[in-house]
């Protein structure tokens, strides 16, 4: 029978899923399939699994539940194995690099830093008071100049030095919280983020990571959505 795999953890792993469902919509007892010193948690499936609300809910709260009781590598949703045979190969053929991510992640957790301009406003005059063209060229619009390459010119010059600030501002976001990680990722940025950031960061790290987080929060000030969650399963860091 095929099995939906959530986890892969050492085999000295509580598993403490009680009260846990699994995904589907008669979700199957959660349980483990070992092999040698790594288990992968496991549940059986009779359909396909889409990525619905329910089952992406059972999905992150199985892997917040193993989490809190040890060093896990979280699988992404959606993983689905032939049969028992074919995880336990799976963790056989792949033992020496499994259990190395599990040493390397023991005592983290993943964080996610996203940033985006909350109010455009104050940057653009900030950038027409910096930079001379951009403000001569808003000028002769507003002057009534009807040359039709103006607005053009005014906003590629405009969007051309929106990136560059934000492009440094990011860099200056990654540096100011990547000393308090153990490992950092940054993503390509979605939608109007500019700052897409993931940190695998110590648990003796946390609040540290966190009042720095707040203190550039306050520094940046208003104009700059700094949006700041976890700790999470470290999806990002499963090699």
């Amino acid at each position: 029978m095929p099995l939906y795999v959530y986890s892969i953890t050492a085999k000295d792993h509580p598993l403490q899923l009680d009260g846990v469902s699994g995904v589907g919509a008669e979700p199957s007892p959660l349980r483990a399939v070992t092999a040698g010193t790594l288990c992968a948690v496991v549940s059986d499936i009779a359909e396909e699994i889409r990525p619905k609300r329910r089952d992406l809910t059972a999905h992150q709260e199985v892997q917040e539940r193993l989490m809190g009781d040890g060093v896990i590598l979280p699988l992404q949703f959606g993983y689905i194995a032939t049969d028992e045979l074919a995880v336990r190969q799976a963790l056989e053929s792949n033992a020496e690099n499994y259990l190395g991510a599990l040493k390397r992640l023991e005592g983290c957790a993943e964080y996610h830093v996203r940033a985006s301009q909350a109010d455009e406003a104050p940057l653009l005059q900030q950038i027409l008071q910096d930079v001379p063209e951009a403000a001569d060229l808003n000028d002769r619009i507003r002057g009534g100049d009807r040359d039709p390459g103006l607005s053009l010119a005014l906003g590629e010059t405009v969007a051309r030095e929106v990136a560059v600030r934000q492009e440094t501002l990011a860099a200056g976001l990654t540096e100011a919280l990547a000393r308090f990680s153990r490992e950092y990722l940054t993503h390509p940025p979605s939608g109007s983020d500019f700052l897409n950031l993931s940190l695998l960061v110590p648990a003796e790290h946390k609040e540290a990571l966190q009042t720095a987080e707040a203190n550039l929060a306050r520094e940046i000030g208003s104009d700059v959505d700094l949006r700041f969650s976890g700790p999470l399963p470290p999806y990002s860091f499963v090699q």
